[in-house]
């Protein structure tokens, strides 16, 4: 694509060079820069691009968009021979808008849907992915666990991706046919304009609790961040909030959407109520009519209501929305429960914050009241530190026992973390908590110990299949260290 082409909008300044250059490919990675490619120098968290624009142009960039003046004189002088400069006022905004550019802007020629909250986003998109599929439409989806271009699954590295990827997989989407993409909207990836430019019909939140303060510092900022994205809806979509939520109409005061209410306990334009719920599922009574889901907990009948809401919008009748959801499956690592010898449950779930945490405590105690209730949880290194005394204060309020463990530790001690976790107990909490920091043998001690028909929590790694210890990633599943240990003990399922 011609270098003007995909600098329209961007908010350049400045450009010295040729603007009818041919570029082969935009890269935000000087390494992996070849010959006749662009080079965005983007201001990072962590790095800053404009530290390797020589780089990217002794690996073949021809053209160069920077922020930083200075920066770039360092790099490689006012006027290298053979590359064109575009000086842009936000580099990080330019990136977003060249990025749809170079891509033909293909968040414009399928559905968009997104959805930001702190809980629920993983399982939202995830099962409006499946719905739609088993409806008939060739989807998308680009989630905390995995993006898929229609059946094709590839890893993911972040809730939301950088701008690159993200275009580029949508790109691919349009390409074999996707009509719908659903994708997870994190307040980092608003903050950061990775979604700027993206052209979203249907925009969703779910919640906001207790989340990311390490990154923005304050809960009034984590909270402007999520508003941005209803803020950059356009007339023709949907705001589509959850007015349950203290902040559901906080988000949409400002947005040019028209605004689609749900809640479970009040009037809105959507409503849901609980009928009956047990381990294999809850009846649902929405808008009026019964569905039996094969999700529990009063947190999923709400990521339930979002995805029946989303399905209407987009022209699904609500008697074969209702039909296709009563189908849907959980997404993995949300109370995915392996039953076991001794009448154990041992349930998997991604729950790392207060509030997730407090939910789903809340469902398996109100499924199963006379069960014994274990919870083993800890928390992430190098990453908001207030909520971890709230997890232990939680634990101690429902869990008839707690197991306090190594969650990724990055580069933080894992005792300084299970310290941190101890100060929100009292003594009648720490009475019931054993502190193990090797999380396989706090698992081992769980199941061995736990009375039985019991049920045992393992919360806050849920999908992953990894332990991140200093800056080693390591296999680690859940799964198949629950399944030995039930073997071992003659598991008969």
């Amino acid at each position: 694509m011609k270098l003007d082409k995909i600098i329209e909008k961007s908010g350049f300044v400045e450009i010295r060079g040729t603007k009818s250059l041919e570029i082969n490919q935009i890269r935000n990675d000087s390494r992996k820069v070849g010959h006749g490619d662009m080079f965005i120098a983007v201001k990072g968290y962590a790095s800053d691009g404009h530290a390797y624009i020589k780089t990217a142009v002794e690996n073949g960039a021809v053209a160069i968009a920077y922020e930083d003046e200075a920066a770039l004189k360092e790099q490689i002088g006012d006027n290298p021979e053979g590359v064109t400069l575009i000086k842009v006022e936000n580099s990080r905004h330019a990136e977003a808008i060249m990025a749809s550019n170079f891509f033909d802007n293909p968040s414009h020629k399928l559905t968009l849907v997104g959805i930001t909250g702190t809980n629920g986003k993983t399982t939202t998109v995830t099962l409006l992915y499946h719905l739609f599929m088993n409806l008939g439409y060739n989807c998308g989806l680009l989630s905390t666990i995995a993006n898929y271009v229609g059946t094709e699954c590839m890893e993911t590295a972040n809730t939301t991706a950088d701008p690159i990827t993200i275009n580029g997989l949508l790109a691919r989407m349009v390409r074999v046919g996707c009509e719908y993409c659903f994708m997870e909207v994190s307040s980092i990836g608003m903050q950061q304009e990775r979604v700027s430019g993206l052209k979203f019909k249907v925009g969703i939140f779910s919640n906001l609790t207790h989340d990311h303060l390490d990154y923005h510092k304050t809960f009034a900022e984590y909270l402007r961040c999520k508003k941005l994205f209803f803020d950059s809806l356009d007339e023709d979509a949907y705001a589509v909030t959850n007015i349950d939520d203290k902040n559901g109409l906080v988000m949409t005061q400002n947005t040019k959407a028209k605004v689609v209410t749900y809640s479970c306990k009040r009037v809105a334009d959507h409503t849901c109520r609980i009928m009956e719920e047990s381990f294999d599922g809850m009846e649902l009574r929405i808008d009026g009519k019964d569905a039996w889901i094969k999700l529990i907990g009063q947190h999923n009948a709400y990521n339930i209501l979002a995805i029946y809401t989303t399905a209407v919008i987009l022209g699904t009748a609500p008697e074969e929305a209702l039909l296709a959801i009563s189908k849907l499956d959980s997404a993995k690592g949300r109370l995915e429960n392996l039953r076991g010898p001794k009448d154990l449950s041992v349930v998997f779930d991604y729950a790392h914050t207060p509030d997730a945490l407090e939910n789903v405590l809340d469902t398996l105690r109100a499924v199963a009241p006379k069960r014994n209730l274990i919870c083993l949880f800890g928390c992430g290194g190098d990453r908001d530190k207030t909520k971890r005394p709230e997890m232990a204060a939680i634990a101690e309020k429902i869990a008839d026992r707690i197991i306090v463990t190594s969650d990724n530790s990055r580069t933080e001690k894992t005792e300084d973390i299970l310290e941190d976790i101890r100060k929100g107990l009292t003594s009648r909490g720490l009475a019931k908590a054993l502190f193990i920091a090797d999380r396989k043998e706090a698992i081992r001690t769980a199941i061995m110990l736990a009375p039985e028909s019991s049920t045992i929590l393992l919360a806050g790694k849920g999908h992953e299949t990894y332990q991140i210890l200093g800056t080693e990633k390591r296999h680690f599943d859940e799964r198949e260290i629950v399944a030995e240990i039930f073997k071992a003990m003659g598991q008969t399922d």
